[in-house]
């Protein structure tokens, strides 16, 4: 079966502290999330930051209004440079989630890479071809946006 695989780069005019600060807490996902995914932290993970076996639930409704449970293990941190999450419940067959910060001159350069198959063999590269891969990129695309709106433009 074949798997996928999407790379984003972005780069913030903030320091690691700051960027590391937002994106280990699960609790700030929703911001970054397009609004029409209904997208919902249901487990109880309070204010605290990510760590190495932390489990944290989701509702999303990622086609068709249709709700779904996601769960996702935080496998690997390394403070201040990356972490690691994995689906163990959820759409796809599999997920594997690497977020990675660097400083560059003048801010931080983000890269996120995602690996994923999609559920249901060749049906589902089907379904990658026409929705699945389009609409990684818009929920991509919309967390540059929701970034550089809470941290500004990078402008060097």
């Amino acid at each position: 079966m074949a798997f996928y695989q999407l790379i984003k780069t972005q780069k913030l005019p903030v320091s690691i502290d700051e960027i590391w600060n937002f994106i280990s807490s699960p609790m700030n996902l929703k911001e970054i999330t397009p609004k029409h995914m209904g997208f919902l932290v249901t487990s109880n993970t309070g204010a605290g930051k990510m760590y190495e076996g932390m489990i944290i639930s989701y509702k999303v409704s990622p086609l068709f209004n249709i709700k779904l449970d996601w769960v996702t293990e935080i496998t690997h941190v390394k403070e201040l440079e990356y972490f690691v999450d994995e689906q163990r419940i959820g759409p796809y067959a599999m997920w594997h989630h690497q977020h990675k910060i660097e400083p560059i001159e003048g801010g931080v350069l983000m890269t996120d890479i995602v690996t994923y198959q999609p559920p249901m063999g060749i049906l589902g590269a089907i379904a990658n071809s026409f929705i699945i891969k389009n609409q990684l990129q818009e929920i991509f695309d919309y967390r540059t946006i929701a970034l550089e709106k809470r941290f500004g433009k990078y402008s060097l």
